[in-house]
């Protein structure tokens, strides 16, 4: 019994691969069409965005002379608490004074974003904005108020700048390159459930095979089925009727 089931089984997931492999030029075609929508919507209506990167080296000392092991391992311990200054809404709100920005501190917050690269003192500040040089200001001016801003608030010796923000030359977003390949997958993994559904569904008897397969009943014979002689009876049939 368990054999059966198995075969059964496989019986039908061949059957599955073949319907879908029938079906190649239909999950192609509409695999293309999605793609081409995903282009069109990243490549036309999506505002593209650039990233300005600054480094800044955070500086703890308790030695004035020499900078300590110590000094190193609090360094490292204070850049979770810089990294919050740095978005604090004081920070935000001298920067879109100075800059006069035209958005509230939690859509600048939204725009920034602050990292540390692991075991260093070295943190980075990212600005993103619709035009390149705004997001280069902002990442500047964002690190100038918050080392200020760090220093009277935390005890940091400095923070020193160890990298200028650049000018981006190349959109940060959308990738248009990964928007259209996932518009084609969705649109073929759609076609394909959609495929699968209706072969799951359909329970119509086709073949002899599928009277015994069923409904565990014996064929004795077949009668061909011819679309084009069917398809002229039925033209006479109505004919008649109609002259009746």
């Amino acid at each position: 019994m368990e054999s059966r089931m198995t075969e059964e089984m496989e019986i039908d997931l061949l059957e599955l691969i073949l319907e879908l492999l029938r079906k190649w030029w239909l999950i192609g075609l509409i695999a293309v069409g999605t793609a081409a929508l995903s282009f069109s919507y990243a490549k036309f209506l999506i505002e593209p965005t650039y990233e300005s990167t600054t480094a800044v080296y955070v500086i703890s000392r308790q030695n004035q002379d020499s900078t300590t092991y110590t000094d190193m391992q609090l360094g490292t311990q204070l850049m979770k608490d810089v990294s919050v200054l740095v978005k604090s809404r004081t920070v935000l709100e001298h920067v879109i004074k100075s800059l006069d920005l035209d958005m509230k501190v939690k859509e600048l917050q939204e725009l920034i974003d602050v990292s540390s690269a692991s075991d260093t003192r070295i943190l980075y500040i990212t600005a993103t904005h619709t035009d390149p040089a705004t997001a280069q200001q902002i990442a500047n001016e964002v690190r100038n108020i918050a080392a200020k801003h760090t220093i009277n608030v935390m005890e940091v010796e400095a923070i020193n700048v160890a990298e200028e923000a650049n000018y981006p030359l190349e959109k940060a977003a959308p990738s248009i390159t990964k928007y259209t390949l996932l518009g084609g997958f969705i649109g073929a993994f759609l076609v394909c459930a959609v495929l699968i559904v209706r072969f799951l569904l359909d329970d119509t008897i086709k073949t002899p095979d599928d009277v015994e397969k069923y409904l565990g009943l014996s064929t004795i014979g077949s009668i061909p089925y011819d679309e084009e002689v069917m398809g002229k009876k039925t033209k006479k049939t109505k004919k008649v009727r109609r002259k009746k």
